[in-house]
């Protein structure tokens, strides 16, 4: 029987970095609507295309979501113990769902799971473009453990989130719950 090596992938969404050609995202988001609707698989331009925008020199200056997804990484990983640990991106950013998962597979995990930090229900990465992936990557890798911890228990996320809150409303003026300047409180 072969020993279990854990993996973990937290998946956020991407963004756009700055500077990189508003003209290239219209391209890419114009080429994935039509295969989409044609439900064709993707053209080497789509590919070539998403490639160039994920791969777009990045800064915490440029692509400040880049850089809070792997703060947030970086308070996760000490939590999961000797788990191998990754972050991947949805869309516009590197490394994909795939190239991270595969990057842990080669690295010896065969029990993964991914973990979305898209939290509500609906929306079309979590619900349908994450499972896909997913999927495509279990018939790939059928020796391989690969867990989706989806959907979220929304109970709990709401707890979460009333705690913040909270921490937020209790915080001096000025100051969130981290200590991060927020926007100010209207009255």
């Amino acid at each position: 029987m072969t020993e279990s090596i854990r993996g973990i992938v937290l998946v956020g969404h991407g963004g756009i970095p700055r500077g990189c050609p508003a003209e290239l995202v219209t391209k890419l988001k114009k080429l994935e609507g039509q295969r989409r609707a044609a439900k064709t698989p993707k053209s080497q331009e789509e590919c070539d295309i998403d490639r160039q925008i994920r791969h777009w020199p990045r800064t915490p200056d440029t692509d400040p979501y880049q850089a809070g997804l792997e703060r947030l990484a970086a308070r996760l990983r000490p939590l999961l113990r000797d788990a191998h640990f990754s972050t991947a991106y949805n869309e516009f950013c590197a490394p994909t769902l795939g190239e991270a998962v595969e990057q842990q597979i080669a690295d010896g995990a065969n029990d993964i799971t991914v973990v979305s930090t898209m939290f509500t229900p609906g929306g079309s990465h979590s619900e349908y473009e994450i499972p896909e992936d997913m999927a495509d990557l279990r018939a790939r890798h059928p020796n391989v453990t690969l867990t989706y911890a989806w959907p979220f228990d929304l109970g709990k996320v709401a707890a979460m989130l009333s705690e913040h809150i909270e921490q937020c409303r209790s915080a001096p003026a000025g100051k969130g719950a981290s200590g991060h300047g927020v926007a100010g409180r209207g009255r």
